[in-house]
This record gives structure tokens, sequence and C-alpha cells, in this order.
């Protein structure tokens, strides 16, 4: 009967270990040689930020060719800090100016973006005056057109931002005397209808606007007024 030899560390190496190695070691080698030396990349030259002319940074700070360019690119950025400065002063003024604003001076910016608005939507329609049904004179000097509230301000403050309250009327139908009750509630209801010219009348409602509302009605009517002005121009445009 056969007996085996028990299988040591040299027997291991020479049943096969030793070729392994060599492979490995063969595998070590070729990869070594296919590592050649990178020759290093050119330097780009950089753009001087004031004669645009060419030079080789020294540092990440280094951003103008010569000490000329150098003097200038500092005045420069002085100048730029300065507007910087003075456009931050500006916007915190208005911010201050804005606060300090009465209730008084926020409800009249407001009406007044309001009825630039009314003007607009009504003139932009083709519509006429709401009294006389009379076409404005838009080049006239002074303009002739107001926007007139079918119930006043002073009998019904709470309806002075309502849409369906103010319309686009000639001067001098706005005047005293210029118009009567009649004829302006009868271009109100032709223009909205008589359902809603009643709950225009029927309206009891008393809004308490705040500062804060005040001036998101401001802002709300400007931006209405850019759209209308810009959908007109649009149209003009085709």
């Amino acid at each position: 009967m056969m007996q085996r030899s028990p299988l040591n560390r040299k027997n291991r190496l020479k049943s096969g270990g030793g070729t392994t190695s060599k492979k490995f070691d063969q595998a070590c080698k070729n990869a070594l040689s296919g590592l050649t030396a990178k020759a290093p990349k050119p330097r780009k030259p950089s753009r001087c930020k004031v004669c645009r002319g060419e030079y080789f940074k020294r540092s990440i700070t280094h951003k103008a060719c010569g000490t000329d360019c150098a003097i200038e690119l500092a005045r420069r950025q002085r100048e730029e800090a300065a507007r910087r400065a003075q456009r931050a002063d500006r916007v915190l003024d208005r911010a201050k100016r804005e606060a300090m604003k009465s209730y008084g001076e926020l409800i009249a910016e407001a009406q007044t973006a309001f009825n630039a608005f009314i003007r607009e939507r009504d003139i932009g329609a083709g519509h006429g005056c709401i009294d006389c049904g009379k076409p404005f004179e838009p080049n006239r000097p002074g303009g002739s057109v107001d926007a007139g509230h079918y119930i006043s301000r002073g009998a019904a403050p709470h309806l002075r931002f309502n849409e369906n309250n103010c319309f686009a009327q000639r001067k001098n139908c706005n005047r005293p005397g210029g118009t009567t009750r009649e004829a302006f509630r009868a271009g109100v209801e032709k223009r909205i209808g008589l359902a809603a010219l009643e709950d225009l009348e029927a309206d009891q409602s008393s809004p308490k606007w705040t500062h804060d509302d005040l001036r998101t009605i401001r802002r709300l009517y400007q931006l209405k007024l850019k759209d209308l002005r810009a959908a007109r121009a649009e149209g003009q445009a085709v």
C-alpha cells in the first residue's frame, strides 16, 4: 500500500506555489515597465484684467501683468466697492423711508396705483366714458381721463379698491355737475350688469387695511398695470 508523504511548506512551494510567485513578480515588472514619466503640461498664460495682455500668474491673487496695471486695477476695485456701498445705502434709505410712511401716504399711493390700472383697463378694452360714452382724448394736454368711483370714497371708503365701483371717466364728467347719478348708474349697469350693480350697492363690508395690506394693494395694481400694458404692446406688435 502506497503512503502519502506529508505536504509541508517546501512541498507546497514545489507543487505550484513557486509558479504563482513568479507570475506575480512578472506582472509587477510588466506594470512598472508600462509606467513612463509624463512631461509636465505647459503653463497657460492668463489675461490681464486691465490691458488684456497675456502674462503668467505667480499666485491666485496675481491679476495684472505689471505694476501700472495693478495700480489701475486697484483703483477700479475701489470705485466698484464705493458704488456697491452707495447702492446698499440707497436700498437701506428706501427701506427706512418706506417704513416711516404714514397710513395716509400708503393709502394715497395704493389709490394712485389702483386708479392707473382702472384707466388702462377701460381704455385698453376700447371703452368710452362710463357716463357719456364719448371716446377719450389721450393726447390732450394734462390728459382727459380720470378714474371715477360710482359710489364715492367719502360715502363708502371700503369700496375705494373695488374694481366694479371705479371706471375710466372723462374729466369733465368727473367734475361737480359734469354728470348725473342716473347717467353714471346707467353706465355702470351696462358695463357690469344689474346683478353685480345691486351687489355693489348693498355692500356694507368694513375692511380694516393695515399698513402692509396697503403696500400689498399698491404692489398688486402696479403689477396688474404692467401686465395690461405688456399685453397691449404685444397686441399692437402683432
